[in-house]
């Protein structure tokens, strides 16, 4: 984790918070020193920006990291409805093989 971009970007949030890019942002910059404070950056994501596509991928697979196989099939179907109501191709591809990778290692 870089802890001048994580400053920066927290700075960024601040002057706008309703921008779902420095959440996304920060949580990406949390995934690799703290899983915890990643998800709860993916959840407000999740929460406040349903329709923010880029969050579902890497929303679904911290929670596979976290093993709450549950959750990450939930995110992973809302972000594959998403991808094709926004028309979104290479993602909803993406999207459903991460999903499908998920269902075959869980039986």
């Amino acid at each position: 984790m870089n802890e001048a971009r994580l400053t920066l970007l927290m700075k960024y949030l601040e002057e706008d918070p309703n921008d779902p890019f420095n959440l996304y942002a920060i949580a990406n910059e949390y995934l690799s020193e703290s899983l915890d404070k990643a998800k709860e950056y993916f959840d407000q994501l999740l929460s406040k920006h349903p329709d923010y596509l880029a969050t579902y991928f890497l929303a679904a697979q911290l929670y596979v990291d976290i093993e709450d196989y549950d959750q990450a099939q939930i995110i992973y179907q809302k972000g594959i409805e998403l991808a094709k109501m926004q028309g979104n191709d290479k993602t909803l591809r993406e999207l459903n093989t991460a999903y499908q990778n998920l269902l075959f290692e869980m039986d």
